[in-house]
């Protein structure tokens, strides 16, 4: 029987699988959340950079927010996102949630960076 840490992986490269097959050449938005923060990052594949990040620990949101472990704070950190997207002049991405099912933060944080003007 395969073991937690097992399926989570299999389940991220899955979906990573997926993504780089349908990508076309966009940046790839990807979300990691633990149980007290959450990240995202915008990441050129073929170059093999990262573009523009933000997360829960940045200073810009750390003293704004309650925890880093809510709602508020991934749509917070979608905004922030979006914002240093459009600066280093990401529009366009594929969104990459790795393992983790699209609801609540992830879902919330994805929600944000649209409203942000990122198209996925």
């Amino acid at each position: 029987m395969a073991s937690r840490k097992d399926t989570l992986v299999r389940r991220a490269s899955r979906v990573r699988r997926q993504i780089k097959a349908v990508a076309n050449g966009r940046p790839r938005l990807s979300v990691h959340r633990s149980s007290k923060n959450i990240y995202a990052q915008i990441i050129d594949d073929v170059a093999g950079k990262t573009l523009a990040s933000a997360s829960t620990l940045d200073t810009d949101l750390r003293s704004s927010l309650k925890t880093g472990a809510d709602t508020a704070a991934a749509t917070a950190v979608g905004k922030l996102l979006a914002e240093r997207a459009s600066k280093a002049g990401v529009k366009d991405v594929v969104f990459d949630r790795g393992a983790f099912i699209y609801h609540g933060r992830i879902k919330a944080l994805a929600e944000a960076a649209r409203e942000g003007g990122l198209n996925f």
